[in-house]
């Protein structure tokens, strides 16, 4: 690696590969994402040189990786995670199932979802800023904000760095890294600021990047157009009101319209009635509730302060949307 490539290392104290060897960078950094093919191309081995630093935190991690000269990358599925890759140097080409994309440093990067089969070629000496988002928290906070059970997202994988959007994509890892620099190996953030930063990077990405749930997000959310200003006015009183007992008398007053008129539309628009919005946004809360949660607090008291009454019947409502039950999102992330 030449002197200007190693000045711009980032996360430098949380080295967890550096080698000069084929096999043992693929083995090394496939333990860390997945396991992968890894091929130089153009030169021989002898040209070959790869570094990673990872900083982990609950539920993500923010990554440097690198390669000298060309390399060829298979991992086929990820699986397990979701990759958003920022080009530092050189450039990338990746092929996915859904389209190719070429990525450099300001223009582009990519997003890689775990469901779709993945190549990519990086050349040039690339080095990229890569944030790792674990596939079951991405997924529970896309079901929370479309209502819906859980399911696997796919993602256009080509982030636009030009558009607004993509400056604060760029911001958001760029703060994960320098925080992690400046916290350094020793220090860990407070499970709650870790859970405030992953919730806010799950609300960035899902609310930004195109995908799978974009639509179903957006309708739930009561904001496609055509959607009746009623129904806006309904959707925002339950929001308001949900740890409080449904009155449909004070919903359809707020709406303005009666509660017939009220039943139908939010068949009509929103696919679901309206006890089921409102359980869909407790669920909703309750899931971001547990994954913040103190180690003293506990699912009951958590559930009775958003409003559930019948626990048992919470639970099974719980493990139909999010595939866990729970005391299950509590431990994991506890």
């Amino acid at each position: 690696m030449n002197a200007s490539a190693m000045a711009n290392i980032r996360l430098a104290d949380f080295a967890r590969v550096s080698t000069d060897s084929v096999d043992d960078a693929a083995e090394a950094i496939g333990r860390i994402f997945c396991p992968h093919q890894l091929k130089p191309i153009g030169h021989s081995e002898q040209d070959f040189s790869a570094r990673h630093n990872c900083a982990a935190f609950d539920g993500f991690s923010v990554n440097y990786v690198a390669y000298g000269g060309s390399v060829s990358i298979d991992p086929g599925c990820l699986d397990r995670f979701f990759l958003l890759q920022i080009p530092l140097r050189g450039c990338a080409e990746i092929r996915t199932a859904a389209r190719e994309v070429t990525t450099a440093p300001g223009a582009a990067g990519s997003l890689l979802s775990p469901t779709m089969p993945t190549q990519m070629t990086w050349r040039q000496d690339c080095a990229q800023l890569i944030l790792l988002l674990d596939r079951k928290l991405l997924e529970h906070r896309a079901a929370a904000l479309a209502g819906a059970s859980t399911r696997a997202v796919e993602f256009d994988p080509s982030v636009d760095l030009t558009i607004p959007i993509g400056h604060a994509l760029l911001r958001g890892i760029g703060d994960l890294v320098d925080l992690a620099e400046s916290l350094g190996p020793a220090k860990r953030l407070s499970p709650l600021a870790a859970a405030d930063r992953r919730e806010r990077l799950l609300s960035a990405l899902l609310n930004s990047q195109p995908h799978s749930l974009s639509r179903a997000i957006a309708i739930f959310e009561g904001r496609v157009e055509t959607q009746p200003i009623a129904l806006k006015r309904a959707r925002a009183w339950l929001e308001a009101q949900a740890d409080e007992p449904l009155d449909l008398v004070q919903l359809a007053d707020a709406a303005g319209v009666g509660i017939r008129a009220l039943q139908l539309g939010f068949r009509r628009h929103f696919g679901t009635t309206i006890s089921a919005m409102l359980q869909d946004i407790r669920l909703a809360r309750l899931n971001a509730r547990l994954k913040a949660a103190r180690p003293d607090e506990r699912v009951v008291d958590i559930a009775f302060d958003l409003g559930f009454t019948h626990l048992s019947r919470m639970a099974s409502a719980y493990r139909a949307k999010f595939g866990e039950s729970p005391s299950a999102t509590l431990r994991r992330l506890s």
